[in-house]
């Protein structure tokens, strides 16, 4: 199975936060399972992490992230031209451009996205809510 991690659901499997549930935690484990990290889940932690102390929403730096994603065997996967192409024939069911962007690489790879965002199981592309 290959899987595409949502970006909370890769924080939480390298924090091992009590957030990940069992189902996530099985999925993620399964040896027959391949474990994909988009740049675009870099890009956004990057980007969450820079902002000021009281705001910011991500743990750690995207290069910390980065090197604990590959250090765990996760393949980080590159964002393409046809990714990127792939968000305009999105409806425009959730607007975070991030999230969208993981739909429009799930899609175009194929991969199962691993999510606990309930708002992405509208989409149609294999989602494995957790």
């Amino acid at each position: 199975m290959n899987l595409l991690l949502d970006t909370h659901i890769a924080i939480w499997a390298l924090e091992d936060n009590p957030r990940l549930s069992p189902a996530a935690r099985a999925l993620i484990l399964d040896p027959s399972a391949t474990v994909h990290v988009s740049v675009a889940s870099l890009w956004e932690i990057a980007i969450k992490h820079a902002l000021p102390q009281g705001r910011r929403a991500m743990p750690v730096s995207a290069s910390t992230a980065e090197a604990a994603l590959r250090a765990s065997g996760y393949a980080v996967l590159p964002i393409t031209s046809a990714h990127v192409l792939a968000t305009e024939g999105l409806p425009r069911l959730h607007e975070d451009p991030f999230d969208r962007l993981l739909v429009a690489v799930a899609r175009a790879e194929p991969l199962r996205l691993v999510t606990h965002d309930a708002r992405l199981a509208d989409y149609d592309v294999q989602i494995e809510l957790v």
